[in-house]
């Protein structure tokens, strides 16, 4: 046995051992730099809504709907207070563009059919091709279009309409007279048939799914009603509070039924499942869908106290993907919009380009328009075009032969992923609504795709495999000399 033996054995074992941790180091680093799946992130930089115009054309506006087939803006109107020589109560037409009034309904049949000037309260449906099903205190229920000065219309037998909705066929609708859930004939309002339920007083309808959602907020409880047969076939509980219900609204691409409790919006799934909750400090009062980008639009009124903390008289738009509740724009301020003198209600033009936001105590119609900012241009400074290197074509003086003085593969220009612009999200084109694709993203754009990390990597470790392997042979090289040298029994 040769004494130099473990000597020899202990450099060979650490020359292999340094090289094997170079190669665990870059794999590790190599993994960890793989990114993981981006969660949602809410309200990307720069992209919002902006207020391109203001209509005062329509009275106090206490509903709206944007009709789907003639695009007009249909607006349920009560009196202004301030204008005592006028009553800008009824049923107008305008051009949702810039608000010109294309028509007015000023008479609508009282309890006895007597004509008269009467507040719309509340928009149920849109007719086919143009038109809407409305309804005026205190039971009236009436249908007007584009043009027509005196509406069509009846009075419900019993208690007072609470709310309003598409019936389940042509010429009817639906409506509550707070507990009681009745579907009545438009032209008559005869009713055609009841459900009485233990409390509640609005609803929503998903004519897709043949469903009633009626809110008891009293009670803090959601009856799921099937219209066919109207019956109950499912009773949800609400989350327990003190305050006040805003709305309960459907989404028709979903059938998720969004209802605004206190300062929240508690989203079930069609099932009843509960899906997720979102949360402000003012008070949620109006929510409506675009089936086209998937998103969901809720405006919060500020409560107008001002001995509440945080009561400032200013309201909010937010804007989410209806599929997971994120929110995709920057919240839009909407000035002066608070609850005090009725509740606000919105309309979205399909492919959410723009929204109509109404402010009753303002008497007020506010459009906006999405707005994406352009995205920066790089900066030819900050990424100069890659020259040749006079130093990597040929080797430097007194550089011994076979040693690279080129870059690697790690640092090469072609290698390096060129940063995106300060500021910059996701492109324009899956922001913006309008074109039926797919939600916008919620977050920055994501890093660079997995596959990428691990390819430079894998250069890496193939060279450092390499070395290792060249570290490796020399050593058993150095043993068998080492071993083929006789006298060595000694120190030396």
């Amino acid at each position: 046995m040769k004494p130099h033996a473990p000597r020899v054995t202990g450099a060979l074992v650490f020359t292999t051992a340094t090289a094997a941790a170079l190669i665990v180091a870059v794999t590790a680093g190599g993994a960890g730099a793989e990114p993981a799946a981006p969660s949602p992130q809410a309200a990307p930089g720069g992209v919002t809504y902006r207020e391109t115009g203001r209509f005062t054309t329509a009275g106090k506006p206490r509903d709206l709907l944007l009709h789907p087939e003639s695009k007009n803006l249909y607006v349920g109107s009560d009196d202004l207070a301030d204008t005592a020589d006028v009553n800008e109560g009824g049923l107008y037409v305008l051009n949702p563009a810039d608000g010109s009034v294309r028509s007015t309904v000023t008479r609508i049949p009282g309890p006895t059919g007597t004509l008269g000037r009467r507040a719309v309260t509340r928009i149920g449906a849109a007719l086919p091709g143009d038109g809407v099903v409305f309804g005026y205190p205190l039971r009236g229920i009436g249908t007007a279009k584009t043009g027509d000065e005196t509406a069509a219309g009846a009075w419900v037998a019993g208690a007072t309409v609470t709310d309003i909705g598409p019936g389940t066929g042509p010429g009817t609708a639906l409506v509550a007279q707070g507990p009681v859930l009745a579907e009545v004939d438009l032209a008559t309002a005869a009713v055609r048939r009841s459900l009485t339920l233990e409390g509640g007083d609005s609803f929503a309808v998903d004519t897709a799914r043949k469903t009633v959602w009626f809110t008891d907020f009293a009670n803090r409880r959601l009856y799921k009603v099937d219209t066919e047969r109207l019956a109950v076939v499912a009773t949800v509980e609400l989350p327990a509070g003190e305050g006040f219900g805003g709305f309960t609204e459907v989404d028709p691409q979903t059938g998720a039924v969004w209802v605004g409790l206190d300062n929240s919006v508690v989203v079930y799934a069609a099932t009843g499942t509960r899906l997720g909750t979102l949360s402000g400090k003012d008070l949620p009062r109006a929510a409506r869908f675009d089936s086209a980008t998937g998103q969901a639009f809720v405006v919060w009124q500020d409560a107008g106290d001002p001995s509440l903390p945080g009561s400032d008289s200013d309201g909010t738009l937010t804007v989410h993907r209806s599929a997971d509740l994120t929110e995709l724009v920057r919240p839009v301020v909407l000035p002066g919009n608070q609850v005090q003198l009725g509740v606000a209600s919105l309309a979205v033009q399909p492919g959410a380009e723009v929204v109509l936001v109404s402010s009753p105590a303002q008497g007020t119609i506010t459009r906006l328009e999405r707005f994406v900012p352009p995205e920066p241009s790089p900066d030819p400074s900050s990424h100069p075009s890659p020259s040749p290197d006079p130093s990597a074509s040929a080797p430097s003086p007194g550089s011994s032969a076979g040693t690279p003085t080129g870059p690697g593969p790690a640092t090469s220009p072609a290698a390096s992923p060129v940063p995106a612009p300060a500021g910059s999200t996701a492109a324009p084109g899956a922001v913006v609504g309008g074109t039926g694709g797919q939600p916008p993203a919620a977050g920055p754009a994501p890093a660079s795709a997995p596959h990428g990390s691990l390819a430079s990597t894998g250069t890496t470790v193939l060279s450092l495999a390499g070395t290792a392997t060249a570290l490796t042979l020399a050593g058993w090289a150095l043993i068998r000399f080492r071993a083929g040298r006789p006298g060595r029994t000694g120190p030396g």
